[in-house]
């Protein structure tokens, strides 16, 4: 068994965007999201470069990542950190893009692919669990919120 638990899995499986955090060279952060995250085994999240040249190029110096993904409703995620290996031709990087083609993404919008390598994976989650609230209570709190802003009526509460 691989350090990915099947709710791991499950969670970038049903979000599919991940924010990836790498180091600039000049030890700033860079965070991009990654509308390609995906499992690819038990032990390695994949994500494809469409538009972030940054991004390959932090990667390219210092292979260190972390990547995060969460439900946005129940406010519940995972933080992975690890190594990734910028992939743009072989046999892996032929594999990952029929992954892709199979999942039915625009595969000729991608360039290179990136495989991170998960070395810890840690559970993230909001402070409004502290407070005693349900996921069921969190999450109707957030569609609510998602629905308003969506309607045009969203008018953001005096604390934020």
């Amino acid at each position: 068994m691989g350090i990915l638990t099947a709710d791991m899995k499950r969670v970038v499986t049903e979000q599919s965007l991940g924010f990836v955090a790498t180091v600039c060279p000049d030890g700033t952060p860079n965070l991009s999201p990654k509308g390609t995250t995906a499992v690819w085994d038990d032990d390695h999240l994949v994500f494809a470069n469409i538009r972030s040249p940054g991004t390959i190029a932090n990667l390219r110096t210092n292979a260190s990542v972390e990547v995060n993904v969460v439900d946005p409703f129940v406010r519940k995620g995972y933080r992975f950190k690890g190594v990734g290996t910028v992939l743009d031709s072989g046999t892996l990087y032929d594999r990952v893009i029929v992954f892709y083609e199979a999942r039915g993404s625009v595969v000729r919008l991608m360039r290179e692919v990136v495989l991170i390598r998960v070395e810890r994976a840690q559970p993230i989650d909001s402070p409004a669990y502290d407070l005693g609230l349900s996921e069921d209570e969190v999450r109707e709190r957030w569609e609510r919120r998602f629905e308003s802003i969506r309607l045009g009526r969203f008018t953001p509460p005096a604390s934020e």
